[in-house]
């Protein structure tokens, strides 16, 4: 049945004119599906990563300036934010001051084009949800687009494969659900298929530096930028040591067998080794998401594996409407874009500060974005003015935007001198609240206001 599962599925990708290579890359995984290939990455076969930090790099600033000026920036903007309740670009949400994430992303490429005098295109992953808002949302900003490059390529698509038959999932009441992104390790699919890595080089440039659109400290740094470009690797991701909001997250590690570095997200974690993936000691390092790669070695590589760089596969089973768990159970065959740092030898990784890395995955980190934990520059860059960023926790009210707007409306309190904040209940916060040491508001079940002016922790 899986032999007409994969054909269904091929011809369902050709008629709605998919990339060929797309299309062959889905086979690989799904042959590995087809096999009972799991993804999985036991703790038996890999080691600890010790790594070094970019604080201690000697990289002097014509080194910088010249690397930035090579440089292009791609942002990964296909995601919806379905789980904080949007039904649009999760990057059009307002970040700080009035400004969504796609505005500070490009105040940020402007003014570093502007400091150095470079080109520094910014080139944007979309899907098909979020193409049309971005664009629009953009227009404003005249001059960002580069007269070579586009603005924004479109990742690719995949059918959702039924868990049972392996075959195309139908489900009438929403076909668009019958699709799922390939996950963001896409990318270099996407670039190679829409012709992009051939129009960089083309253009005269030679790394790239990859981001997701959430994370506003992933600034095109120069200095990151002349380190890899004198590192000499052909691919390197940025870390940071993992801290307890970490635990369950991916960790880089070198696998025995070869020597090479991997990134095993928790998708590919055994459940006896889930208490290995949860020490700190032992995985000290996780990615930011924040990668570097050499163009021609990336064009090479792929080249010579006909488009397939053979990522590991996450094997995602989920229901094909997430908000319906009665509706069939479906197989989403997903990789990781970070997951390539094991293709190429040489790779590297390097350690920097947590300011470079502030994803926005739930409320609890819009919370903190939107605090003075942050303060924005005329740059647009964002500095982080605690040592460390509290650890925020709020209940079910919260959790998509509409209701966290609701309860915050005139400002978020003040986090700069917290460690924690843990919201029970349902609570509207008033103005100029204070948050000291470790604050917990409510009960369970509870409901209230926060008084403007209220000091919480004192």
């Amino acid at each position: 049945m899986s032999e007409s599962g994969l054909q269904q599925a091929r011809d369902k990708m050709a008629a709605e004119g998919v990339d060929p290579v797309a299309i062959e890359v889905f086979t690989h995984y799904y042959r590995l599906v087809e096999s009972g290939e799991t993804g999985m990455v036991p703790e038996s076969t890999i080691d600890p990563l010790d790594m070094p930090a970019l604080a201690d790099a000697d990289v002097p600033d014509e080194v910088a300036a010249d690397a930035i000026g090579r440089t292009v920036v791609v942002k990964l903007n296909g995601g919806l934010g379905t789980s904080m309740g949007l039904d649009r670009a999760k990057s059009l949400l307002e970040a700080r001051e009035g400004l969504s994430f796609l505005d500070v992303i490009a105040r940020q490429v402007l003014a570093i084009r502007k400091k150095y005098d470079v080109r520094l295109p910014l080139v944007l992953m979309d899907s098909f949800r979020t193409r049309e808002d971005t664009l629009a949302a953009l227009a404003p900003y005249d001059d960002l687009a580069d007269a070579d490059l586009p603005l924004d390529f479109l990742q690719n698509k995949e059918p959702k494969l039924r868990s049972d038959d392996l075959t195309p999932v139908t489900w009438e009441k929403d076909p668009t659900l019958e699709w799922c992104p390939p996950g963001h390790g896409d990318l270099y699919t996407a670039l190679r298929g829409t012709g992009l890595l051939d129009a960089m080089l083309d253009a005269g440039f030679t790394q790239v530096f990859v981001s997701n659109s959430d994370n506003l400290g992933a600034v095109p740094d120069p200095r990151v930028a002349g380190w890899f470009a004198s590192s000499g690797a052909p691919f390197a991701i940025e870390a940071v040591r993992r801290t307890p909001s970490d635990r369950k997250g991916g960790h880089f590690a070198r696998r025995k067998s070869d020597g090479r570095i991997v990134l095993r997200e928790t998708a590919q974690t055994l459940p006896e080794d889930q208490e290995a993936l949860r020490d700190l000691s032992r995985h000290q390092y996780c990615s930011t998401n924040n990668l570097w790669f050499d163009l021609r070695a990336m064009k090479d590589e792929l080249d010579r594996r006909d488009g397939i760089l053979g990522l590991p596969m996450i094997r995602n089973v989920k229901t094909v409407d997430p908000a319906d768990s009665s509706s069939p159970e479906v197989i989403q065959i997903e990789t990781a874009m970070g997951a390539a740092i094991e293709v190429f030898e040489g790779s590297r990784t390097i350690e920097v500060g947590r300011d470079r890395f502030v994803p926005v995955k739930t409320t609890n980190d819009l919370l903190v974005l939107r605090s003075d934990c942050y303060r924005l520059d005329d740059d647009a860059v964002l500095h982080q003015q605690p040592d460390e960023v509290p650890f925020v926790d709020l209940d079910k009210p919260y959790k998509l935007v509409a209701g966290f707007d609701e309860r915050f409306p005139e400002g978020v309190p003040s986090l700069r001198r917290a460690r924690s904040l843990v919201v029970h209940g349902d609570w509207t916060f008033g103005g100029d609240v204070t948050v000291v040491g470790e604050a917990v508001v409510g009960e369970e079940g509870s409901s209230g206001r926060v008084e403007p002016g209220t000091v919480l922790g004192a």
